[in-house]
This record gives structure tokens, C-alpha cells and sequence, in this order.
């Protein structure tokens, strides 16, 4: 697999559009890192890593709105791939909906929102955008 990450997003993206409530994705270091982002900025409801096997998996579980059946994330776009990689200074960091949405930025102090990026006057690579 050439890009990990990309996959963590379409398996998101693909169980958001099926209406699934679990999902689960292989683990690694900074798809932990993500998925916590995602938990604290109220994009999913809770996840679980279960460490059995070599590489290990993360459950998730999605939030979706009681009344209508809406999911919270609306959208998933990777920015940052391994053919193109883009990196912002602290201060080009990207606001996804004039601050609607997070980006979600791999920086030398551990992977932050954009915001948390601009508090920390930090910039790095943004891997994708939610909203």
C-alpha cells in the first residue's frame, strides 16, 4: 500500500456512505494520532485499539445525528500525497470553511488541527482536510 492514509479516509468516507456505525482500519502511529483528533473535534462518537496481531486495529465508531440520520463528517479530503507533498509555514496554515472545518497538520510537535497549529506557531504537512 503506497498511501496509508488515503485508505484510513476512504474506509471513513465508504462506512459514512453506507451508513455503518463501526469501522475498522489497520493501525499505525499517526492513523492513532488522527483518529484521536477526530474524537476530541466531535467528528466520531468513540474509538477502541485493539492491539492483537502484528499491526493491530482501530475501531471506530461514527456520530450521527439522533433526528435525521446525518453524519457528522460531511467530507475527507487527503491534501498531502506521497507523489505531492505539501507543506505550509505557520503562517499559510489553511482554514477549511472560514473555521467550519479542521485541517489536520503533521508538524515537528506531533500532528495538531490548524488551529492548534497556529497557536503553537508551527507549521508541516497537512494531511487532510474534514468538515
Amino acid at each position: 500500500m503506497t498511501d496509508p492514509i488515503a485508505d484510513y479516509l476512504t474506509r471513513l468516507r465508504n462506512a459514512v456512505k453506507a451508513n455503518h456505525r463501526v469501522v475498522e482500519v489497520p493501525s499505525s502511529n499517526l492513523k492513532k494520532a488522527i483518529t484521536k483528533i477526530l474524537h476530541e473535534e466531535g467528528y466520531i462518537l468513540n474509538y477502541k485499539f485493539i492491539d492483537e496481531g502484528v499491526q493491530g486495529t482501530i475501531k471506530i465508531a461514527l456520530k450521527y445525528d439522533p433526528t435525521n440520520k446525518v453524519n457528522s463528517i460531511r467530507n475527507l479530503k487527503r491534501v498531502s500525497t506521497p507523489g505531492l507533498r505539501k507543506y505550509v509555514g505557520h503562517k499559510d496554515l489553511p482554514q477549511v470553511l472560514n473555521g467550519l472545518g479542521i485541517a489536520i497538520i503533521s508538524t515537528s510537535k506531533g500532528v495538531m488541527t490548524d488551529k492548534q497549529a497556529r497557536e503553537e506557531n508551527v507549521g508541516g504537512e497537512v494531511l487532510c482536510y474534514v468538515y
